[in-house]
Parts: C-alpha cells; sequence; structure tokens
C-alpha cells in the first residue's frame, strides 16, 4: 500500500477496516491495526501515514505501548483523545494477555506467586514492592504495589509500632 496515498483514494475493498472484517485482524499489519486505532490521520497525512510514523517513532509496538500521554502527545497529528485510545486499547490487551481466570487464582509455592505477577512485572522500568493478599484457601484476594523504587532498588521498612 502506497503510504502517500490518502484513505479515501484506497479501493474500499483494500481499506483495512473491510480487509479485517473479510480476512479477521491477523490479517492485518501493525501499522493497520494502529491506522484502525487511530480511525483519521490530518489534512496533509493519511491515516496509514500517521500509523506508520507512530510506530517508526516508538521503533516498534513494545515502546509504544510504554509511551505516556505526554510523550504520545508530542507526536504531530496526535492529540490527547487519540493518545488516550490508543494507552486503553494496549491495557486492554496487556489485560487480556494476563489472562485471569474466573475462578480465584490459588497460591501453593513461590512459583505460582511469581507467575501470577510476572507477565504484568516483566516490562517494568523500576523495581516494585508487590503485594498479594489471600484468602485462608490461598486464593489471591487482591494485589497491590506498596512502593516503586529506583532502577534496581525498592526499599521498604516494616512499620513501627
Amino acid at each position: 500500500m502506497n503510504k502517500n496515498v490518502m484513505m479515501k483514494d484506497i479501493p474500499q475493498d483494500d481499506r483495512p477496516r473491510e480487509r479485517l472484517i473479510r480476512n479477521g485482524a491477523a490479517s492485518l499489519s501493525n501499522q493497520e491495526l494502529l491506522a484502525l486505532l487511530l480511525h483519521s490521520g490530518t489534512r496533509n497525512e493519511s491515516v496509514m501515514q500517521l500509523a506508520e510514523r507512530l510506530f517508526s517513532q516508538f521503533e516498534g509496538l513494545e515502546l509504544l505501548r510504554e509511551a505516556s500521554i505526554e510523550e504520545l502527545k508530542q507526536v504531530k497529528g496526535i492529540g490527547e483523545a487519540k493518545a488516550v485510545q490508543l494507552l486503553a486499547s494496549f491495557e486492554i490487551g496487556q489485560r487480556m494477555a494476563r489472562g485471569l481466570p474466573h475462578s480465584r487464582y490459588t497460591i501453593r509455592s513461590p512459583e505460582d506467586g511469581a507467575d501470577f505477577v510476572m507477565e504484568e512485572m516483566r516490562t517494568l522500568k523500576q523495581e516494585h514492592f508487590t503485594v498479594l493478599f489471600l484468602n485462608t484457601k490461598n486464593q489471591v484476594l487482591q494485589k497491590k504495589t506498596i512502593f516503586v523504587g529506583s532502577l534496581n532498588a525498592s526499599i521498604v521498612h516494616p512499620p513501627l509500632k
């Protein structure tokens, strides 16, 4: 697909939305999926060009997913609404990837505890002190981050009575 062409100039059947409907989401490139989330480009740039520039500027999905609203808004053509839309879609994807079952997760070993938090914590850029609250059957009731530390340390002191 020629990146200098506006979406209205692409034949209807070749547009990402129609291809997704016809062939499924897996048939689209990352750029095309991003273009669908963005919905529109700017007056001088097609949504496909904007998606490609955004993808290129953040060097792929991983860094794009980690971008803040302010970092996204620095990209010409991305306002607060589009930045929020992108971050919300990435969060939905992360939550689905964590795929917590409908029943409560049971901790039977340290490995179970690590497995429970690993997917979410593996991409963190700082140390996090996270607590899992369990019921009497060792099922997770709540997960709470108590402290966020530096790049490689999280200093936590027990409360004094």
